[in-house]
């Protein structure tokens, strides 16, 4: 039986909520609906993130001079579930810089934002700002240069909207980027260095750019990914090669998304453990839900290159 590279323990995937609920945000009265953005306690620039990994980068970029929230914040919460709550709008409402991953990932955001018009309220749309579309991989946060694309222009961002504290927001950037990232960036060329072209799996396509930053071959059917993500069907054609590349080991590591596993995913991973295939756990959101973007990353990162470092000694 082949290790299974877990990074915490496995948990219930989903987070659903009823139809009632959505339609409780159409009559919700909100505070400062169609008013101007206000600033949050001692003048700082009040910043909602949809995902808590966007979250985190904004809090370090911004220091003492922000006060980030985010919507997305629970590991046991699939993301591609979510459905906005009444107090979301309400975070909305009362938000200057909001920051929204797009590409199709967190369309209830943009539903919040239209309904909820803020003078003078600054949005960024990463999708938008990286060239990513609805239909497109939509996990931007698993390719380095968007990562670091991102941290400069909330930097500027927030620069326009706080103008006095930018020689801050460069600097807590900068620390960011060569301080806070150093490990993270250190892992991914360590895997490219030793391990580039060395063919793995995945069960969704968020591990797509991440594999090729490190060099990786992912060898999975793209569409078998793409289904996954988007919540349709497998082609059994797809399913049936990603079984054959098991089976042959012609796959060194399995990448697994257990934050949006379906019995297809479940069964490909039980079939890589019995084949003696090491399997690396990722998640979606922060997992542990409070620790930093890159303690989450390089964790999982240095189990992804434990199972290779292994996977090449048996």
């Amino acid at each position: 039986m082949a290790q299974a590279y877990q990074i915490f323990t496995y948990r219930w995937r989903g987070l659903f909520l009823t139809s009632i609920l959505g339609l409780a945000l159409i009559s919700l009265p909100l505070a400062g609906c169609g008013g101007s953005a206000t600033s949050g306690a001692s003048g700082v620039v009040k910043v909602v993130a949809a995902e808590n990994f966007w979250g985190s980068i904004a809090a370090q970029v911004g220091g003492t001079h922000v006060e980030v929230k985010s919507i997305i914040t629970s590991p046991d919460t699939d993301p591609h579930d979510y459905e906005a709550t009444p107090s979301d709008a309400r975070l909305i409402a009362d938000a200057q810089y909001v920051i929204v991953n797009g590409a199709g990932y967190d369309p209830w955001l943009n539903k919040l934002l239209d309904a909820n018009p803020v003078a003078g309220r600054k949005v960024l749309n990463i999708g938008d700002l990286v060239g990513r579309k609805a239909g497109d991989n939509p996990h931007l946060w698993y390719n380095p240069s968007f990562v670091l694309k991102t941290a400069d222009q909330i930097t500027a961002d927030l620069k326009a909207l706080d103008a006095a504290d930018a020689a801050s927001f460069d600097q807590q950037n900068t620390t960011f980027k060569t301080d806070n990232l150093k490990t993270y960036s250190d892992l991914i060329a360590s895997i490219k260095s030793k391990y580039a072209g060395q063919p793995i799996g995945s069960t969704e396509s968020i591990f797509v750019d991440m594999a090729a930053a490190t060099g990786l071959n992912l060898t999975t059917p793209p569409a078998f990914m793409k289904a996954v993500s988007e919540g349709e069907d497998i082609s059994p054609a797809d399913k049936a090669t990603f079984e054959v590349q098991i089976a042959k080991k012609q796959i060194k590591v399995l990448v697994f998304n257990r934050q949006n596993s379906t019995p297809d995913t479940d069964g490909i991973r039980q079939k890589a453990i019995a084949a003696g295939i090491p399997v690396v756990n990722v998640t979606e959101t922060l997992d542990p839900a409070n620790v930093s973007f890159q303690e989450w990353q390089d964790a999982q990162l240095q189990y992804l290159l434990q199972a290779l470092e292994d996977a090449n000694a048996s």
